[in-house]
């Protein structure tokens, strides 16, 4: 099954894109796979919870997981960090996603 996200670049420009729920990607890799930024400026450590590159702004309320304490370090060390501060690649793709709207995060 497929859902749409709403993500809104970098240069503010907003894409509505159709994710598959079955394959298990997170956030950050359907940023990458879209292209929706220039490559190497998103999930630079690869997923590994130790970069900014990656980290959005949610902008509705959906059915997100919980915020793990890595994750929560990791935000807790970086620039630009709001109360609905996520790092994409913690952000797996499931159909409780379906209607996400993020944006991503200025890298500096």
């Amino acid at each position: 099954m497929d859902i749409s996200i709403k993500i809104t670049d970098r240069r503010g420009q907003t894409h509505e894109v159709k994710v598959p729920t079955d394959m298990g990607l997170n956030i950050m890799q359907v940023v990458q796979a879209y292209e929706l930024e220039p490559l190497g400026t998103v999930g630079m450590c690869g997923g590994k919870l130790m970069c900014p590159t990656c980290q959005c702004y949610v902008q509705n309320d959906v059915g997100l997981p919980e915020k793990r304490e890595e994750e929560v370090g990791t935000l807790s060390r970086l620039l630009h960090v709001k109360s609905n501060s996520r790092l994409s690649c913690q952000i797996s793709v499931t159909t409780a996603l379906e209607g996400l709207e993020i944006e991503l995060a200025p890298l500096f």
